[in-house]
């Protein structure tokens, strides 16, 4: 069996929040037929500063201008796409909508929604997204602790 060839690969994006009526809720994309939910993300253009690709790949899959806050981690993963194994890091940034609307998303999701951060947690489809989520709750709590206490 002919050994397959190993490349890198790397995407960023990011986890939007807001308040609603106290409770801090978070942007998924996610497709119907597969019952999938996702955090939204994607590969960078060329030359294109992580950052920026998150901002870019938000926007394109939320429909929502954001802001990038502050950095949350990354996470990595493997898969076998034609017959090259690939070793997958993907960055995540924490954001807020600054305009836009859920329903200038872009087909890649055919379903793009608000949860209540616990909730979400529960629903996606990946324990890593899981994780980031978790992560961006933590940042959210200091940030939201910290605006109080000002």
């Amino acid at each position: 069996m002919p050994r397959l060839k190993t490349m890198r690969a790397e995407s960023a994006g990011g986890v939007v929040y807001r308040l609603e009526d106290g409770v801090v809720q978070v942007v998924l994309v996610g497709r119907t037929a597969q019952n999938t939910w996702f955090l939204p993300k994607g590969t960078p253009l060329p030359g294109e500063p992580r950052e920026q690709t998150a901002a870019r790949e938000t926007r394109e899959e939320t429909g929502l201008e954001v802001r990038v806050l502050e950095p949350i981690g990354s996470i990595q993963y493997w898969f076998v796409a034609d017959r090259t194994r690939i070793h997958k890091t993907v960055y995540y940034y924490l954001m807020e909508p600054v305009g836009g609307d859920l329903s200038r998303h872009d087909p890649e999701y055919d379903r793009v929604a608000w949860f209540p951060i616990d909730q979400a947690i529960a629903v996606l489809t990946y324990a890593n997204d899981a994780d980031i989520v978790r992560r961006a709750g933590a940042l959210i709590e200091r940030r939201l602790a910290a605006r109080a206490a000002s």
